[in-house]
């Protein structure tokens, strides 16, 4: 490791627009995640910008515009800023744990081609990398429900999940019971562990698993988490 950190980007074909905004991975943390996130900002060039703002005071490990272009603004091998408050699988600090990858997209319309195909191939790079498993890769949604939305209900999860690069959903039969303990317990074991509401937590297992969900708890909700026969 550590191409990037000497001026080459360690994912081939990335360009290299190093960002003043990293550290190194505390407790001799190692990467054990992939967090997925949108820009939210009009345009690859306004996202490097900020990204690489040190006023700013967040940055990513990589951006894919939405034509394709890659972008890496710090080593893999430290902690960038992307993630902020939250936990997955019971686990904090997801900054020390994980490498940040943002989408060129406001959020509002679905990702190119282009762009999902530079993702999966960067991905298989990472992953090859880090040994990171498919269960290991989440969205900013997950990590941080009510907090943070992205990668959004049009982010393609299912794709990824069909290429091996994502979880895909369970196949367990319906619960007996919509009882909001159960749903929650679910949750938790699929590693949606961070502190919040009930609606969150629903709205952040939807956002992962079935973006179109709406209106309250339904035996559909349970039914990717593997847990409706808790």
């Amino acid at each position: 490791m550590g191409g990037a950190a000497a001026g080459r980007p360690d994912q081939p074909g990335a360009i290299w627009q190093p960002s003043p905004n990293f550290g190194p991975r505390r407790d001799g943390l190692t990467p054990s995640l992939i967090v997925l996130h949108y820009t939210a900002m009009e345009g690859a060039q306004a996202a490097l910008g900020r990204l690489c703002d040190p006023a700013a005071e967040v940055s990513a490990h990589y951006l894919i515009g939405a034509h394709g272009g890659l972008w890496q603004m710090v080593a893999e091998e430290n902690r960038a800023w992307h993630a902020g408050a939250g936990e997955w699988a019971g686990q904090d600090d997801i900054n020390s744990r994980s490498i940040g990858i943002e989408l060129g997209n406001l959020g509002t319309h679905p990702f190119s081609a282009p762009q999902m195909n530079v993702l999966e191939d960067l991905m298989r790079g990472i992953m090859q990398r880090w040994n990171i498993p498919a269960s290991a890769v989440i969205g900013h949604s997950c990590m941080a429900p009510g907090r943070k939305f992205d990668p959004g209900p049009r982010f393609d999860w299912a794709r990824l999940a069909r290429q091996g690069l994502a979880a895909g959903p369970g196949t367990c039969g319906a619960p007996q019971s919509l009882s909001r303990e159960w749903f929650r317990e679910a949750s938790h074991a699929a590693g949606f562990t961070a502190p919040t509401d009930d609606e969150a937590l629903l709205q952040a297992v939807r956002l992962r698993y079935r973006p179109w969900g709406k209106g309250p708890l339904a035996p559909e909700d349970f039914l990717p988490l593997g847990g409706c026969s808790l």
